[in-house]
């Protein structure tokens, strides 16, 4: 992470309208504060894991002078990385009446125990607020991460449709001045970029016992009460003005970049074409909003989505440290063993660059999970690949799931390359692949099947890259 560090004596945001000052522990849950400190009941305690959605909160930040607001799920926030921030539970978009998402949801009987409804209406009132509210199919991916046990959807759906229709009359004007100025938002909105941008932030020198969290997503899943009461190193309250940067043909990345930044890049986007499409495999919105690269790299999950698509793109990590030099290191050579990784306990990892693919690059990402979407892997892949006179100049293959750490199959990349890509090179190549992987039986999946799945995923990526020469109807 950058070489800075943030301790606050007192932990400063706005709730709503209120200004919040508070000495509660960094580590405490958002969702914990909100509910029993503040007694904002709207927000609910579900599955604290970050599943269900039922805790969702907006969270705005100021970026270049305005507001950006975002969903976040609040049972995996730890509090100190709202400093200098608003956060905003349903309570706080209360009127004289109610918002134009709550109406909606009435009017068309979107809630029946009403214990989720307010992360919908959350994560609804957020995408609202977003420049990205002219595709439908958009307004409804804003609630993947929100699940309801009663409605079937159907009323909810129809009542993100109201919304979408309503957000086409605002055109290109300021998201949150036009909702003020229909009173669809109460009028305090005016106000909180002038109160944010006196809100300050000390920056002091990290200390080697502090614990650092990049978005919380798994840790505060796993040692909730630990981190609760421990000395955090947030690196979210820094603020980062470009976190991808791209020039002469090398992409960096700050490791406190989400998955969601990755995914939005229009930089990104020309490289990647199908960027969104892999990605929103990735978690739901939420989680998106908040996991960070480099939370997924440290984090060393031998089915992490992040590490497997970047193993593919053969990426650098830069780790700088308290007591030593700054270094480089290839993501490949990071890990040594399950959650062991060539890193020391006073090691951060600053960014992650790679070269971009070229015109003759092919990159494609598969993955498969027990759900489509909002599920962790059995397993995943992702795969490079140069032709040049029909052959196969280069090739980096990565995969996930199917081995103690993120595996870059070095062995079928050495077998692939110099040969056409035909049936029976890929036939032997699975053999070679299948000698390289050692995957277990676990909840995901048997040891047989997690084989077969890396088989099928290894000829998926040549007939989604190469459906002229392959088709699912030849195979």
């Amino acid at each position: 992470m950058a070489h800075w560090h943030i301790e606050c004596i007192m932990i400063e945001f706005i709730l709503n309208n209120t200004l919040i000052r508070t000495d509660n522990p960094q580590g405490m849950s958002l969702l914990d504060f909100i509910r029993v400190e503040m007694g904002l009941t709207g927000t609910k305690i579900g599955c604290r894991e970050g599943d269900c959605g039922a805790c969702t909160v907006m969270l705005g930040e100021l970026v270049d002078g305005s507001i950006k607001y975002k969903s976040i799920v609040s049972c995996l926030t730890p509090l100190g990385s709202v400093h200098g921030k608003h956060v905003v539970s349903v309570e706080g978009l209360q009127g004289e009446t109610l918002s134009p998402v709550q109406q909606a949801i009435v009017n068309h009987s979107g809630t029946q125990c009403g214990f989720c409804t307010p992360g919908f209406v959350m994560s609804l009132f957020s995408h609202s607020l977003s420049e990205d509210v002219a595709d439908f199919k958009k307004t409804l991916a804003s609630i993947d991460g929100n699940i309801c046990r009663c409605t079937g959807y159907k009323s909810i759906e129809k009542a993100a449709k109201e919304i979408w229709e309503l957000n086409q009359t605002r055109k290109n004007e300021d998201a949150v001045k036009w909702m003020v100025d229909n009173e669809y938002l109460p009028v305090y909105f005016s106000t909180i970029v002038d109160r944010l941008g006196v809100i300050y932030a000390s920056n002091k020198s990290i200390h080697e016992e502090r614990i650092i969290i990049g978005g919380g997503t798994d840790l505060m899943v796993q040692k909730a009460d630990a981190l609760a009461e421990a000395n955090l190193h947030l690196p979210s309250l820094k603020r980062v003005a470009n976190r991808i940067q791209i020039k002469n043909g090398i992409c960096v990345i700050s490791a406190q970049a989400t998955a969601n930044d990755i995914l939005q890049s229009d930089e990104l986007k020309h490289y990647f074409p199908k960027i969104q499409t892999h990605l929103k495999l990735v978690s739901s919105t939420p989680i998106r909003n908040m996991g960070t690269l480099g939370g997924n790299i440290i984090n060393a999950s031998p089915i992490g989505d992040l590490i497997v698509y970047f193993l593919a793109l053969d990426a650098k990590l830069l780790i700088s440290s308290i007591d030593r030099e700054q270094r480089e290191l290839a993501l490949k050579d990071f890990y040594l063993g399950y959650k062991l990784l060539d890193f020391q306990e006073t090691d951060y990892l600053e960014e992650v660059s790679f070269r971009l693919p070229e015109q003759s690059d092919h990159f494609n990402f598969e993955k498969v999970s027990k759900r489509e979407h909002l599920d962790i892997a059995s397993v995943n892949t992702a795969v490079l690949i140069n032709i040049e006179n029909s052959l196969i100049n280069n090739i980096r293959l990565s995969a996930g799931g199917i081995a103690p750490i993120p595996m870059y199959l070095k062995n079928t990349c050495e077998y692939l390359h110099g040969k056409k890509p035909e049936m029976e090179i890929l036939i032997q190549a699975n053999k070679i692949l299948q000698k390289e992987i050692s995957p277990i039986s676990d909840i995901r999946g048997s040891e047989e099947y997690k084989r077969l799945l890396m088989r099928q995923l290894f000829f998926a990526h040549f007939i989604e890259l190469f459906p002229e020469e392959f088709s699912y109807e030849k195979y």
